[in-house]
């Protein structure tokens, strides 16, 4: 399966943002294949390469066509996108349902134009129509937004490497010991000014206090800041 078997195919686009946007969507996933049927607007729009951001070779490299024919032949797979369902023997793919679909194969990925989508001419050239789920009194998607579904939805399958976040923040965790110490500091503090009361519910109020601050996975930066915080509360009275 690879990136470079997918093509987004956007038929008769007629707002330079969204093509610009869309070819955004292709690059933030790291897909390369744009193509343009009878676009409204040139590519070299400048409002075309304002919103495509960092993705002007996307649009650069796009392939344009005259008509639908010409565009999709030498596809071994065809997805058209609708709106809605039609009254066809069209057959219907869920979006969440696109790892049935083959990505070793040539691919393409059809989005009607803005005001109208696909007729049901260009669907009837496709092996599969899919449908976004949306709210069923507001389904009309831009195109740009519903480019970026896709792309996330195929990148998931493509993708093979398991992605980890890290965070860059580098303070060390406190140690159990060190976390322990702190909170028999709250504690004698806390008996300082009268506030675990009444006595009977004192061991409980205590063990709440241990528990939220043993589930918290305190860096020593943050246990300094609570450290400072609550020493500077310590002599406070509570009336």
């Amino acid at each position: 399966m690879s990136f470079s078997n997918v093509y987004f195919v956007l038929f008769k686009p007629q707002l330079a943002e969204n093509i610009g946007s869309c070819a955004r969507a292709l690059k933030n996933f790291n897909f390369k294949n744009l193509s343009l049927i009878s676009p409204k607007v040139d590519t070299l729009n400048k409002k075309v390469i304002a919103t495509s951001v960092e993705a002007k070779d996307i649009i650069d490299s796009a392939q344009i066509y005259e008509n639908f024919e010409d565009a999709i032949k030498g596809f071994e797979c065809i997805i058209a996108t609708s709106s809605r369902i039609r009254n066809k023997n069209f057959n219907y793919l869920s979006i969440s349902d696109l790892e049935k679909i083959n990505f070793k194969k040539k691919v393409a990925i059809v989005f009607g134009p803005e005001s109208s989508g696909l007729s049901n001419n260009e669907l009837s050239y496709a092996n599969y129509v899919v449908k976004i789920p949306t709210n069923k009194n507001f389904q009309s998607i831009n195109i740009s937004h519903a480019v970026i579904l896709f792309c996330y939805e195929i990148f998931k399958i493509l993708n093979t490497k398991i992605i980890k976040f890290k965070s860059s923040y580098k303070n060390k965790k406190i140690s159990k010991n060190e976390l322990n110490n702190f909170v028999n500091f709250l504690v004698d503090s806390l008996d300082k000014i009268g506030f675990l009361q009444p006595k009977h519910k004192r061991k409980s109020m205590i063990n709440n206090i241990r528990t939220i601050f043993h589930k918290m996975n305190l860096s020593d930066k943050e246990m300094r800041i609570l450290l400072g915080i609550f020493s500077s509360l310590k002599d406070k009275k509570v009336d």
